[in-house]
């Protein structure tokens, strides 16, 4: 293997990397929001914005998570990531939608 190749392969991995690592931040910034709409929860009757924070949250969580799922396609379809990536982002936005459909209602 020559000087250039080697140069080549390492460039490639490290770019594999930092998208990966992009990913990675994506989706734990999603899963922030989701699990902050999982843990709203009503305090009464009387508490009437629970609802809109609740789907506010799986929302932004959902808007970050498709992002995510952007990235993970591009990867997927040059190459430099494996199927396995849409695992997390498939499971996000179950779970976001979810929320989003079953939010507490006061």
């Amino acid at each position: 293997m020559t000087e250039q190749r080697t140069a080549r392969a390492v460039r490639a991995h490290a770019a594999t990397a930092a998208w990966a690592a992009a990913l990675v931040g994506l989706h734990a910034l999603a899963g922030f929001f989701v699990l902050g709409a999982w843990l709203t929860a009503s305090e009464g009757p009387w508490d009437r914005t629970v609802t809109g924070t609740a789907r506010l949250m799986a929302g932004l969580g959902l808007a970050v998570e498709l992002m995510a799922l952007a990235g993970t396609a591009a990867g997927v379809n040059t190459g430099r990531l494996g199927r396995w990536w849409y695992a997390p982002a498939a499971v996000l936005v179950a779970v976001a939608v979810v929320r989003m459909v079953f939010a507490p209602q006061p």
